[in-house]
Protein backbone atom coordinates (compact mmCIF):
# COMPACT_ATOMS: atom_id res chain seq x y z
CA UNK A 1 0.00 0.00 0.00
CA UNK A 2 1.63 3.18 -1.13
CA UNK A 3 0.62 6.67 -0.02
CA UNK A 4 0.58 9.41 -2.54
CA UNK A 5 2.23 12.49 -1.01
CA UNK A 6 -0.01 14.80 -3.00
CA UNK A 7 -3.10 13.47 -1.25
CA UNK A 8 -1.82 13.76 2.33
CA UNK A 9 -3.14 16.89 4.06
CA UNK A 10 -0.42 19.11 5.58
CA UNK A 11 -0.28 19.26 9.35
CA UNK A 12 -2.08 22.27 10.77
CA UNK A 13 -0.58 24.20 13.65
CA UNK A 14 -2.94 26.19 15.85
CA UNK A 15 -1.46 28.97 17.99
CA UNK A 16 -2.46 28.99 21.61
CA UNK A 17 -3.95 32.45 22.31
CA UNK A 18 -1.91 32.78 25.52
CA UNK A 19 1.34 32.03 23.71
CA UNK A 20 0.43 34.39 20.88
CA UNK A 21 -0.39 37.16 23.38
CA UNK A 22 2.87 36.64 25.30
CA UNK A 23 4.91 36.70 22.08
CA UNK A 24 3.16 39.88 20.94
CA UNK A 25 3.86 41.61 24.27
CA UNK A 26 7.49 40.50 24.21
CA UNK A 27 7.90 41.79 20.65
CA UNK A 28 6.35 45.17 21.52
CA UNK A 29 8.56 45.47 24.62
CA UNK A 30 11.72 44.62 22.68
CA UNK A 31 10.86 47.10 19.91
CA UNK A 32 10.30 49.81 22.52
CA UNK A 33 13.59 49.01 24.23
CA UNK A 34 15.49 49.18 20.93
CA UNK A 35 13.87 52.48 19.92
CA UNK A 36 14.56 53.93 23.38
CA UNK A 37 18.19 52.84 23.32
CA UNK A 38 18.74 54.27 19.84
CA UNK A 39 17.06 57.53 20.78
CA UNK A 40 19.19 57.93 23.89
CA UNK A 41 22.33 57.07 21.95
CA UNK A 42 21.60 59.61 19.23
CA UNK A 43 20.62 62.35 21.69
CA UNK A 44 23.78 61.89 23.77
CA UNK A 45 26.06 61.93 20.71
CA UNK A 46 24.21 64.80 19.06
CA UNK A 47 24.42 66.90 22.18
CA UNK A 48 28.12 66.22 22.63
CA UNK A 49 28.60 64.15 25.75
CA UNK A 50 31.97 65.73 26.48
CA UNK A 51 30.73 68.01 29.23
CA UNK A 52 33.66 69.13 31.31
CA UNK A 53 33.65 70.71 34.71
CA UNK A 54 34.28 74.11 33.15
CA UNK A 55 31.27 73.65 30.85
CA UNK A 56 29.08 72.69 33.76
CA UNK A 57 30.26 75.61 35.86
CA UNK A 58 30.18 78.15 33.06
CA UNK A 59 27.32 77.94 30.61
CA UNK A 60 25.54 75.17 32.50
CA UNK A 61 25.45 77.12 35.73
CA UNK A 62 24.24 80.34 34.11
CA UNK A 63 21.70 78.51 31.95
CA UNK A 64 20.35 76.56 34.93
CA UNK A 65 19.93 79.70 36.99
CA UNK A 66 18.33 81.64 34.12
CA UNK A 67 15.88 78.85 33.43
CA UNK A 68 14.90 78.49 37.08
CA UNK A 69 14.51 82.24 37.37
CA UNK A 70 12.29 82.42 34.29
CA UNK A 71 10.25 79.22 34.66
CA UNK A 72 9.61 79.65 38.39
CA UNK A 73 9.12 83.42 38.18
CA UNK A 74 11.42 83.96 41.14
CA UNK A 75 11.33 87.12 43.20
CA UNK A 76 14.63 88.99 43.68
CA UNK A 77 14.99 87.50 47.17
CA UNK A 78 14.32 84.00 45.88
CA UNK A 79 16.77 84.56 43.02
CA UNK A 80 19.52 85.39 45.51
CA UNK A 81 18.77 82.27 47.56
CA UNK A 82 18.62 80.02 44.48
CA UNK A 83 21.85 81.50 43.09
CA UNK A 84 23.57 80.97 46.44
CA UNK A 85 22.34 77.37 46.58
CA UNK A 86 23.54 76.71 43.03
CA UNK A 87 26.94 78.24 43.83
CA UNK A 88 27.21 75.93 46.86
CA UNK A 89 26.29 72.96 44.68
CA UNK A 90 28.86 73.82 42.01
CA UNK A 91 31.56 74.24 44.64
CA UNK A 92 30.59 70.90 46.22
CA UNK A 93 30.59 69.25 42.78
CA UNK A 94 34.02 70.66 41.98
CA UNK A 95 35.39 69.43 45.33
CA UNK A 96 33.96 65.94 44.83
CA UNK A 97 35.42 65.68 41.32
CA UNK A 98 38.81 66.89 42.47
CA UNK A 99 38.84 64.50 45.44
CA UNK A 100 37.77 61.59 43.24
CA UNK A 101 40.50 62.34 40.70
CA UNK A 102 43.16 62.52 43.43
CA UNK A 103 42.01 59.25 44.97
CA UNK A 104 42.04 57.51 41.59
CA UNK A 105 45.50 58.81 40.77
CA UNK A 106 46.86 57.45 44.08
CA UNK A 107 46.11 53.91 42.94
CA UNK A 108 47.62 54.30 39.45
CA UNK A 109 51.15 53.75 38.21
CA UNK A 110 52.92 56.71 36.53
CA UNK A 111 52.16 55.23 33.09
CA UNK A 112 48.51 54.77 33.99
CA UNK A 113 48.34 58.36 35.26
CA UNK A 114 49.46 59.61 31.85
CA UNK A 115 46.80 57.48 30.14
CA UNK A 116 44.20 58.65 32.68
CA UNK A 117 44.98 62.30 31.93
CA UNK A 118 44.59 61.60 28.21
CA UNK A 119 41.23 59.94 28.86
CA UNK A 120 40.06 62.99 30.77
CA UNK A 121 41.14 65.30 27.95
CA UNK A 122 39.64 63.19 25.14
CA UNK A 123 36.49 61.36 26.32
CA UNK A 124 35.14 58.45 24.24
CA UNK A 125 32.87 59.33 21.35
Amino acid sequence: MSTNLATVAPARFDWNPKVLGALTLALVFLCGAVVGALTMDFRVHKRGSTATLETLQGKGKAATFARLQKDLDLTPAQSQQVESTLNDFWQYYRTVLSDCKQRLEQSLTPEQKVKFERLLQDPPK
